[in-house]
């Protein structure tokens, strides 16, 4: 089980995303800041979790599903840079194209 958390603020829907990987299933979740625990990243734990998306690693697309989903979150800067690191944990189910 793989688990890492990217408290981006402002440019993200929420604030917050977390990627967990248990085996063969990828959890996207986003979660609210918590402002009342204070403005500070080392301040934001057990975030309220406001939508979740879970994913199959040998499903069809899931590279794109995956893409599509966290660019609906946040920039596509962030994107990349969350999808290299689910890349380095698992391998994804390449497109069926040509």
């Amino acid at each position: 089980m793989a688990t890492k958390t990217w408290k981006i603020g402002e440019r993200c829907r929420g604030g917050i995303i977390t990627i967990e990987i248990k085996g063969e299933q990828i959890h996207l979740i986003g979660k609210d800041w918590n402002h009342e625990n204070g403005g500070r990243r080392s301040q934001q734990v057990n975030n309220k979790e406001w939508c979740r998306k879970t994913l199959h690693v040998n499903s069809k697309n899931v590279r794109n599903e995956i893409c599509f989903y966290l660019n609906d979150l946040t920039t596509y800067y962030y994107t990349d840079i969350m999808l290299k690191w689910i890349e380095s944990k698992v391998e994804l189910e390449k497109d069926g194209r040509w």
